[in-house]
């Protein structure tokens, strides 16, 4: 799908509330690379650069945003939290509920997976080099997450991702095991687990206990798994 500028303009002023000064990052944004290699505005462009920065700049603004709203919580509490609402599935999810999935260019019969949350990261990537980090901030703020996620009822979900692991490694009859250690960065993380499907190491993550390594590296390889979850 091909938008004019004023399109994207538009849709950008009244989902975002932003005012695009240099539109060229946000077209980059929304145009993913199997539309970019037939475009030849956009043969050398994907939004997969933009997506890296994006989620850099995103897992900052959260963490910093519940370093804040949460002064007693543990780290553990915060590093849950944020796991929880920067997960693929729920970027997925918040892209299409932004109306994003149509905004975004694509190659013929290219659609699920992630690309809706890939794109969301690129999008975040875009408003900062056009607006800077302080502007940014309060843009995924005050109009994405606050308007548009329960914060405090996703902090009450409880997910057991180990045991969502198990039950999913019986239903495709696979095996699953969990190795832990001791982790590199030991001041500020205790253990590191990985998870591995038969001898593929699929997913790995680090923690305060090994309860909590083996339900972070649980986490990624459930979403890993299941995209559309």
């Amino acid at each position: 799908m091909n938008h004019s500028d004023k399109e994207i303009r538009c849709y950008f002023k009244n989902i975002f509330g932003v005012r695009i000064h240099n539109i060229e990052p946000y077209k980059i944004a929304l145009t993913h690379r199997s539309s970019a290699s037939n475009d030849k505005q956009f043969r050398k462009f994907n939004n997969e650069r933009l997506e890296y920065l994006g989620d850099t700049v995103l897992s900052t603004v959260i963490a910093d945003y519940l370093f804040h709203k949460y002064p007693l919580a543990k780290e553990g509490e915060l590093t849950q939290l944020r796991s929880k609402l920067v997960n693929r599935a729920r970027l997925n999810k918040l892209a299409i509920k932004l109306g994003l999935h149509e905004m975004i260019r694509t190659g013929a019969n290219i659609s699920g997976g992630s690309i809706d949350g890939n794109a969301l990261e690129a999008v975040i990537g875009a408003i900062y080099l056009d607006h800077g980090f302080k502007k940014t901030y309060k843009i995924l703020i005050q109009h994405i997450f606050l308007t548009h996620l329960d914060i405090e009822s996703i902090k009450e979900e409880e997910n057991d991702y180990k045991s969502q692991m198990f039950i999913w490694a019986q239903k495709h009859k696979k095996k699953i095991r969990f190795q832990n250690d001791t982790a590199n960065d030991s001041q500020k993380h205790n253990f590191h687990s990985q998870i591995f499907i038969g001898e593929e190491m699929i997913a790995e993550s680090d923690g305060l206990s090994i309860k909590q390594a083996e339900q972070l590296a649980s986490e990624k390889a459930w979403h890993l798994l299941n995209p559309e979850d």
